[in-house]
């Protein structure tokens, strides 16, 4: 009991310590953002120079890819996101997808795409000020949030797990049917 009494004590402490931000709960894997909300809107430069905004696709599925070239896990999962679901995807018109790469140069970003193969679009966040949107600044990558016609979060995944991408592309055809 004393035991319990004084972690009670010390979590209240701490607590009180930190900036009130920090105190309130985080979702799970560091997202801010959960399914059925609608999808926080941004405005990004891609790599050719075009600017997209998300509330501009609204009628669209929108698959957004959080990376970076220095990820391990995001260069594992992006060959899978080209060919399952890009090379599958790309021709329909009720569909985008659009790598957003956390706070790094055009070229860093350009020689990614490169070396990991994708022809998907990769846009730029610096400052990661798009991904802050979504999760906390410091939770980690890589992530995917996939958006509906409607413009409301349908799924988000973290990490690279066979599963769940396997769910992510399964519901990515539900939704375009």
């Amino acid at each position: 009991m004393k035991k319990l009494v004084f972690f009670a004590v010390w979590a209240i402490c701490l607590c009180a310590a930190l900036p009130v931000q920090a105190c309130r709960p985080v979702p799970a894997a560091g997202y801010i953002i959960k399914v059925g909300d609608e999808a926080p809107d941004f405005e990004m430069v891609l790599t050719d120079g075009t600017k997209v905004r998300l509330s501009d696709l609204r009628g669209k599925v929108v698959m957004l890819q959080f990376t970076a070239s220095w990820c391990g896990v995001c260069r594992k999962e992006m060959p899978f996101i080209e060919k399952d679901i890009w090379q599958k995807h790309k021709g329909n018109a009720s569909f985008a997808l659009f790598g957003i790469d956390r706070d790094e140069p055009l070229e860093r970003v350009e020689a990614f795409a490169v070396q990991t193969g994708i022809t998907y679009p990769l846009g730029l966040d610096p400052g990661a000020d798009i991904f802050a949107k979504y999760a906390e600044r410091n939770a980690g990558i890589t992530r995917n949030v996939l958006v509906g016609k409607d413009g409301k979060i349908v799924m988000m995944t973290r990490l690279y797990n066979e599963e769940e991408f396997a769910s992510l592309c399964k519901k990515i055809d539900e939704l375009l049917k």
